[in-house]
């Protein structure tokens, strides 16, 4: 086990690009919606789905208090309307539906990376382990889906929040789950502005660059593969 580690009670870790990765190399374009609308989504270059999907995204973040996975897929087919109307990809309320519903249901949208059971169940005997991600409802079945439920003792998911890291109310409904002091946890991510968040709280951060995307330069300690946490 690395040495930051050992002193502590609590490790946090996120989920996306540090538990697991997009089937289809992205959150939201997954394969259903690249099967229906990837053909016309060629006709857009880059800058143009950035701008779409950001303006998706600002619908997801003004209403992220969604208790239900039927929330989440009805908020979904607005995304994905959203991305239909600014890209003119055409799609149907039934297209959009369908598209969300895969998101929310299809556990082949994840992909969880080598070792991550083997890694959480060897921390387990000597921590208590959390997940604080920026995420909906339907996670709790993806955590089930790449086995790693049975070995948290606490999730702080922003959906039941209603905000997004690094909004400090998420590092607090963590700290306040896990009964401990901030100086007694340690918390992963592959996002470095949210180890920041993190940090100002009291939480020691590792930034984790599974995703290559991930991999900068930074004054926090830098992994890139959770089995290098019980090496």
């Amino acid at each position: 086990m690395i040495r930051q580690l050992q002193d502590k009670k609590v490790i946090f870790f996120d989920v996306g690009y540090t538990l697991d990765m997009p089937a289809s190399g992205d959150w939201m374009l997954t394969w259903k919606f690249l099967e229906i609308a990837g053909a016309r989504l060629k006709q857009h270059g880059e800058g143009e789905i950035r701008k779409a999907s950001e303006a998706g995204l600002r619908f997801l973040a003004q209403n992220h208090l969604v208790k239900t996975v039927d929330e989440e897929i009805r908020q979904f087919c607005r995304y994905y309307s959203i991305l239909s109307d600014q890209l003119r990809l055409g799609l149907t309320e039934a297209e959009c539906e369908q598209i969300a519903r895969d998101r929310a249901c299809s556990m082949k949208n994840y992909v969880p990376y080598p070792g991550i059971r083997e890694v959480l169940a060897a921390l387990s005997r000597t921590h208590r382990l959390g997940i604080i991600s920026d995420t909906w409802p339907s996670i709790e079945r993806q955590l089930e889906y790449i086995g790693v439920s049975g070995y948290l003792s606490f999730c702080t998911f922003s959906c039941y929040v209603g905000v997004f890291k690094p909004d400090r109310r998420m590092y607090l409904d963590a700290l306040e789950k896990s009964g401990v002091s901030a100086e007694e946890t340690v918390f992963i991510d592959d996002s470095v502005r949210n180890l920041r968040g993190a940090a100002e709280e009291g939480i020691l951060p590792i930034l984790i660059a599974a995703d290559p995307k991930a991999d900068v330069e930074t004054d926090f300690m830098k992994i890139h593969d959770l089995r290098e946490l019980i090496l």
